[in-house]
């Protein structure tokens, strides 16, 4: 059920996930076993952290996420954020390789290099990571349907380039539940995804053991309108699914679950948003250990955080600094391992340099200066807090138990649960904002009538041809027969990923021998769509 369902009176306050906030907090506000459930940092249940030292010992990772059209100018942006302090890559791709097309594909007119950098072939790989310590950096990919593809491709640069597998680190989403919830590059029915899924968790446990095979996304969910509830409960849905299909796929919780990530958004409300994060690592740690059997080490539940994309504003955008500063404070309070940080002029288009920079220096205001970084879990105790962390934990396990009374994320996906429940959630949020009950400075208070500034755009139509040009260079360099057989091999090994309980070969090497024979990631994705064919939401 939606969590807004009253509007708060003139004696009521509620949070974003309607949850009643009460005029002030005293001991009997909070549970008498609080202080058992606390817990130590680096211990179960982890509320306080998964690190005994937390940022004592080190720093979130910050990761600033670039995806300019093409891979130079990509490569440019990652250079310039590095000089400037960042600590890891995050990588955005454009439409066409989300969704398995080539940039000569009819389907990708218009939409090569438009929301994050155009990847066809290795080379183009080549020229993203150029000069890239790729051994020294880790690296995010936000890439989903046609994840193995990118990962594969990850791997024939660097050891192209002489760094063995083995040292990489970093993380591929790989979450495509989500994609049929809230975000929708999806390409392949879910049966064969979710197979070639477990195939991606098999092969980096065994050959890419610092690489995250998956970062199950509650963020995307958030953005398309969850409350922090339904972000927590849908998100561990969904991350139940891929352990339960890794499990039947014949692996070990313990040779996977340690390696597995999760991506969550950080809006406005700073308590609701350090409450959400420290119930989600008690609900996971549990979950983990009462249904699998898990280590402590698979039990940790470690995630990167995003400033919420939708809470910025294309009216007087340098207010979003303020913003993007807030929730900072709340994913570092609430104890995150890595953070990105929005550039304040991301509502009106691609973030300018200027932007990118001062995004990350805000993450080095609060690592340096805040104080946020001297103490584990600096709002421990507060009787807010507490409260607000048990009630937040208490309204997700209650839709978690929802979603599984339908039969889980599959069947409440096919049910279109969770996708009325968001919606029902984004109608009252829009229409709370419209009737003045929720305040957004500069929209629906205190605005000066000013327009957003216009902020110039690259020209795609140039890029579109410099990209499709450099596809055709390599397409003819390359040895046609040689092509030709790798992408048999897939097609060959695909059928069995369609099915159920099916004896399989793994399919990971074979990607990564088509990628080194120079196949693009439209002719691997089209192998598969032959094969398993495309979704098509009911």
């Amino acid at each position: 059920m939606s969590e807004r369902k009253r509007p708060a009176g003139a004696g009521e306050r509620l949070s974003p996930s309607g949850i009643p906030i009460a005029p002030v907090y005293r001991p009997a506000s909070v549970d008498a076993t609080y202080a058992e459930k606390l817990g130590d940092p680096g211990a179960f249940p982890f509320t306080r952290g998964v690190q005994p030292t937390m940022y004592r010992g080190r720093l979130w990772t910050m990761r600033q996420y670039a995806g300019f059209g093409s891979a130079q100018e990509t490569n440019t942006r990652f250079k310039l954020l590095l000089e400037a302090g960042q600590t890891g890559i995050s990588t955005a791709f454009d439409l066409p390789t989300q969704m398995g097309m080539d940039s000569d594909s009819p389907r990708a007119l218009g939409e090569v290099g438009r929301v994050g950098v155009a990847i066809d072939t290795v080379e183009d790989m080549h020229a993203l990571l150029a000069d890239l310590p790729l051994d020294q950096v880790s690296t995010s990919m936000t890439i989903n349907a046609t994840a193995s593809v990118l990962l594969a491709m990850y791997i024939v640069v660097a050891e192209e380039r002489g760094i063995p597998r083995a040292t990489l680190s970093g993380t591929i989403q790989n979450d495509i539940l989500k994609e049929y919830i809230a975000r929708g590059t999806y390409v392949f029915p879910p049966e064969p995804s979710l197979a070639l899924i477990a195939e991606t968790f098999r092969f980096c446990a065994a050959e890419v053991p610092s690489f995250n095979p998956i970062s199950i996304s509650g963020y995307h969910i958030r953005e398309a309108g969850a409350t922090a509830v339904q972000e927590l409960a849908f998100t561990f849905a969904n991350a139940l699914a891929y352990v339960q299909r890794a499990i039947d796929a014949g692996l070990k919780v313990d040779d996977f679950a340690p390696r597995l990530s999760f991506f969550f958004a950080c809006h406005n409300d700073l308590f609701e948003e350090v409450a959400k994060f420290r119930a989600a690592r008690r609900i996971w740690a549990t979950l983990m250990r009462a249904r699998f059997g898990a280590s402590d080490a698979s039990c940790k539940l470690r995630f990167h955080t995003q400033t919420g994309g939708v809470t910025l504003m294309a009216q007087q955008p340098l207010n979003n600094v303020v913003r993007v500063t807030v929730q900072t404070l709340a994913a570092t309070l609430g104890g995150t391992q890595s953070l990105h940080t929005n550039g304040y002029d991301e509502a009106l288009a691609l973030p300018t340099a200027e932007a990118a920079t001062l995004a990350l220096r805000t993450q080095q205001i609060v690592a340096h200066e805040s104080g946020v970084a001297q103490t584990v879990d600096p709002l421990a105790g507060s009787y807010y807090v507490e409260a607000l962390t048990d009630e937040v934990e208490r309204r997700a396990l209650e839709q978690l138990a929802t979603v599984e009374e339908l039969g889980g994320s599959a069947a409440a996906i096919d049910a279109r649960f969770f996708q009325e429940e968001i919606g029902r959630s984004a109608y009252e949020f829009q229409l709370a904002v419209e009737q003045g009950s929720t305040v957004i400075v500069g929209v629906n208070a205190f605005a000066d009538g000013e327009e957003p500034p216009i902020i110039p755009a690259p020209d795609y139509s140039a890029l579109e041809r410099g990209q499709r040009d450099r596809l055709a260079a390599v397409k003819s360099a390359r040895d046609p027969a040689r092509v030709e057989a790798s992408l048999a091999a897939i097609r060959a090994a695909a059928p069995a990923y369609a099915t159920p309980d099916a004896a399989r070969v793994a399919l990971m090497p074979l990607i990564i021998d088509a990628v080194k024979a120079r196949a693009t990631v439209g002719e691997i994705s089209d192998v598969l769509r032959a094969v398993w064919g495309e979704y098509r939401p009911g």
